[in-house]
């Protein structure tokens, strides 16, 4: 019988009933501060004693952003997370830049394994470098401010035929073969969003004010900069950005501009609406891949055990071990996420599911992230787990494409499976100008200093028009296209955190194309390089997975063919 218990692992510095309170945890980081270092063992056991807490406290915090996040309307949760963000967060910086000036003059640096450590002393250079004190107070603003967004857009619900939805079940509406009922769903969840359309733009000009001061406290011209160095982009420039977006317009929108002209044919419209993006071609209701988030998390299970018994058992580690909440309800925040628990050695998958085939590649999705934590669960210090997002995301979209030999576990029928595997293709293209258009946002957000809402959202509807404007016609809708980007959520909580996702994408169609030709060594690869964790540089992390780190034109035309000639295959 498989033992599907998460083994409590041992403490060998803080105590084992350590309560996240300041006066229990000041001593520990003084000791840490005044501790007298002798040699590079002493040095290395120093290392891992400090690791030791970093876990515990991000563990702590992690719980108290999932109960948070799992009910937003609960005051004492929120409390609980603001105590952290407010009362512990800020007194453990200073310190946490006092021990890595601790460590970078230490006598023994040189004598700790070069190949081993260069990153992660990389990116504590990087840290010590941009940190400024005053800074502090600011981040624990934006991290409080910052939560008013999951407030808001939590509490947001619609009635549609007399019942309540949330805005996530009431978007299944537009997968609905009747087009005044998309068009009613659409309206409906639109006009719902605008209702806090001010509140949430004066919220983002409070973050974008915080945030441009801790640039400029930091010395740098603008945020962007500072989070490029903030994130340890060491791989690649704004400037990259820039060309990455130029090559998505150039060899992504065509392809989708032609798929979304080949939607409006099988439909038989004229033009294509934003409520007529969803709904099947095939005249057929919405894929129900599942009934409930119990099925979808059992199926998924048998899923990941058709790829590998081992990546099966790690779903069914979390299971036995309550780490999921997957269905949408009132008062949850928006979105979704895997969130490691960085002491245990496993996560916790959050989820808003509606029951359709987009919660079925949100679970496969997260559940890569899932497999990514398990793997990394035992490197031996804690900022070797702390992966860029670009190798994050590598982990979670590779597995979407990976897993969909074996769909068969969630479609009877054949053409559902044909169907679904076509929509998820047609996404993948998608997901790239989408990612392009909230990067170029970003980047003029944090350029254009002294913008107002008015200004934002102009900018905003020149660079959506610039990527296809999402393939629809948006006359007598100018209003909501111009307030589309207040539903990204990295926007107002995770400020930069977006291109990864078009990185990755790349990497992740490099992977699966190597996953058809040789199924057994691409999902090796795959594994090895999630398996370093973040103890190589991005390239190599790459190179061990079998491709390459690349976003040139050329790189793109080659993977975007490849997509397209799968889906034609398709029929």
């Amino acid at each position: 019988m498989i033992d599907l218990t998460i083994p409590k692992r041992k403490r060998n510095y803080i105590p084992q009933d350590l309560e996240m309170k300041w006066d229990n945890l000041a001593p520990l980081l003084n000791e840490l501060l005044t501790r007298q270092i002798d040699d590079v063992a002493g040095l290395e056991t120093w290392l891992k004693n400090k690791s030791e807490l970093e876990e515990a406290l991000e563990e702590d915090f992690a719980w108290r952003y999932i109960k948070m996040t799992c009910n937003t309307a609960n005051e004492a949760l929120v409390k609980e997370f603001q105590y952290f963000a407010t009362e512990i967060e800020p007194k453990i910086a200073p310190f946490t830049n006092q021990l890595n000036q601790k460590l970078v003059s230490s006598d023994y640096i040189d004598q700790l394994d070069a190949d081993k450590y260069f990153v992660y002393l990389r990116g504590v250079r990087k840290a010590l470098e941009i940190y400024r004190e005053e800074n502090i107070a600011l981040f624990t603003k934006l991290q409080v401010a910052q939560q008013r967004y999951q407030s808001i857009t939590g509490a947001m619900s619609v009635v549609i035929n007399e019942q309540e939805y949330t805005l996530e079940q009431a978007a299944n509406f537009l997968k609905d073969t009747n087009r005044s009922i998309r068009e009613n769903a659409w309206e409906t969840i639109q006009q719902r969003r605008m209702v806090n359309k001010d509140e949430l733009n004066i919220l983002f000009d409070e973050l974008i004010v915080m945030r441009n001061q801790v640039g400029v406290n930091a010395g740098f011209e603008n945020y962007r900069d500072y989070m490029f160095q903030a994130l340890g982009r060491f791989d690649y420039t704004p400037q990259d950005c820039y060309d990455f977006h130029q090559a998505i317009e150039e060899e992504i929108v065509p392809i989708l501009k032609e798929q979304a002209d080949k939607r409006a044919e099988l439909l038989g419209l004229k033009v294509l609406k934003p409520w007529d993006q969803e709904v099947s071609t095939s005249g057929k209701p919405a894929l129900k891949p599942f009934q409930n988030g119990q099925e979808l998390i059992d199926k998924s299970i048998t899923c990941f055990n058709a790829i590998d018994p081992k990546l099966g058992q790690m779903l069914s580690v979390m299971k036995e071990n309550n780490l999921f909440d997957v269905e949408s309800r009132k008062g949850k925040a928006p979105g979704g996420y895997n969130y490691p628990l960085a002491e245990t050695g496993a996560p916790f998958i959050f989820m808003n599911s509606a029951n359709s085939l987009r919660d079925l590649t949100t679970m496969i999705h997260e559940g890569g992230h899932a497999v990514h934590t398990f793997l990394n669960a035992n490197l031996e210090l804690n900022d070797f787990k702390h992966c860029p997002s670009e190798v994050a995301e590598l982990a979670s979209m590779s597995m979407e494409l990976m897993s969909m030999d074996h769909w068969s576990v969630y479609f009877d029928k054949e053409e559902d499976l044909i169907r679904a595997k076509k929509e998820q293709l047609i996404d993948v293209l998608k997901t790239l100008p989408w990612v392009a258009v909230i990067d170029k946002f970003q980047h003029w957000i944090y350029t254009n200093i002294g913008h107002n809402a008015a200004d934002r959202e102009e900018a905003f509807k020149q660079i959506y028009t610039t990527f296809g404007g999402g393939f629809s016609n948006w006359e007598d809708q100018e209003a909501i296209f111009g307030n589309t980007w207040q539903k990204q959520l990295h926007l107002f909580e995770v400020p930069f955190y977006y291109i990864e996702y078009a990185i990755a994408q790349l990497g992740a169609i490099a992977i699966w194309k190597n996953y058809k030709e040789n199924p057994e060594k691409a999902l090796q690869q795959y594994l090895n390089a999630l398996a370093l964790g973040y103890t190589k540089p991005m390239d190599v992390i790459y190179e061990t997975a079998g491709i390459k780190f690349d976003f040139s034109v050329d790189y793109v035309k080659e993977l975007a063919s490849f997509v397209k000639n799968e889906l034609d295959k398709l029929g």
